[in-house]
């Protein structure tokens, strides 16, 4: 059966505005609440001999560690991108202790000489070497243009392998995972990067296990970020982890930034299907595209295209790439997705009119397609008053 009533619904996870009642300010918005953020938007692996969360009675990522973080190294290539350097002179650059947080020792290193070009036309001095690095807690690599398709200079290939052997910590910011694999620390690691440049880090990189839906994968001593903004998801994770979730919070209010963000990179990206070219069951997919709202069996597709129901399924396979449920569960999400974005409608009715049957169920397979729930799109995708407009 393809119906929407008999998807397999999880147990109930945390409740949304329109489904358990309104939320304060602070709930909506992610401030001062524990967030389970290993969940969807990020992977964070634990090594024993790093991490000691056995006696922890709250959520993980509220553990104060003993990591050492206060001592922090931007690594700059040249034609470095402006903002990514930004993120990381944001998080660890400014002296916030007028309001009682921590001071970080931050450096802009140069790689590559004492001025550097970035990709937006201008230059950057630093008086800073590669020297600079051996002192550092956290070296962290922005990305940078054609990071993709470069060389690396061996010693900074060799200074970034020096500092995870001596027990720092490595951080990239969207292509600057490519530097990481030219120093072989992704090798056996998870890890990501901006999901465009996340095939070709796979392809480049075959000892990584590539991650490419999350915003940042935590591996103990080399961390990896996806594109741009996300940059500040995982700084903002190892300042939660270095100085507790006070900090953090403090941290991301000044940014005007959620101190943490629910999904993945999979809400991003525009995945839809290709087309068949054969006609054999055209006729049929656009017959269920008309009637997502109803229930299907593959026994009426295959009537639809006067096949037998195992000829239809064989035949559907080979021409889509996939199976007619899946083929169909994508299209429901789409159009979930667009729903959320150009409507008001609640929850039930979006449940109705793409098959799904009910908001349960809309929940659990649109968080299991893109990593991220109906109303955390909508609110990315709309903004905050969408939500209680819809409630």
């Amino acid at each position: 059966m393809l119906c929407g009533a008999q998807l397999t619904v999880d147990p109930a996870l945390p409740c949304e505005p329109d489904e358990c009642g309104q939320q304060d300010e602070s709930e909506k918005y992610g401030y001062d609440q524990e967030v389970h953020e290993c969940v969807h938007a990020s992977t964070v692996v634990r090594a024993a001999t790093l991490w000691q969360w056995q006696d922890c009675h709250t959520a993980s990522n509220y553990c104060h560690t003993d990591v050492m973080l206060k001592n922090v190294a931007a690594l700059l290539l040249d034609e470095v991108h402006p903002f990514e350097l930004g993120v990381l002179c944001e998080v660890f650059g400014l002296d916030r202790s007028d309001e009682g947080l921590p001071v970080h020792d931050f450096a802009v290193v140069s790689a590559e000489g004492p001025v550097l070009r970035t990709h937006a036309g201008f230059t950057i001095s630093t008086p800073h070497g590669l020297d600079r690095l051996e002192e550092a807690d956290l070296v962290a690599v922005p990305a940078g243009s054609q990071f993709m398709d470069r060389e690396y200079p061996e010693e900074v290939l060799d200074a970034l392998r020096r500092a995870v052997d001596r027990g720092a910590r490595v951080l990239s910011v969207c292509s600057g995972a490519y530097v990481l694999g030219a120093a072989g620390l992704l090798d056996g690691r998870r890890c990501t990067t901006h999901w465009r440049h996340a095939a070709e880090l796979a392809r480049r990189f075959p000892r990584a296990v590539v991650e490419p839906d999350v915003l940042y994968v935590d591996e103990g001593s080399v961390i990896t970020s996806a594109g741009t903004a996300a940059g500040i998801d995982a700084c903002l994770h190892l300042v939660r982890q270095a100085h507790g979730p006070d900090v953090a919070n403090a941290i991301a209010r000044r940014m005007v930034v959620p101190p943490h963000r629910d999904g993945g990179q999979a809400q991003y990206i525009k995945r839809p299907l290709p087309r068949t070219t054969c006609d054999t069951v055209g006729g049929t997919l656009a017959w269920m595209e008309r009637h997502l709202d109803q229930e299907m069996t593959v026994e009426q597709l295959a009537a639809q295209a006067h096949m037998s129901p195992r000829t239809f399924a064989r035949r559907f396979q080979q021409e889509t790439g996939t199976t007619p449920y899946r083929w169909l569960l994508r299209q429901r999400v789409l159009l979930a997705q667009h729903l959320l974005e150009t409507s008001d409608e609640t929850m039930d009715v979006i449940a109705d009119r793409t098959g799904f049957g009910n908001a349960a169920a809309l929940r659990h397979q649109f968080v299991k397609s893109l990593g991220t729930t109906p109303n955390s799109y909508r609110r990315t995708f709309r903004g905050p008053m969408s939500v209680s407009e819809a409630a």
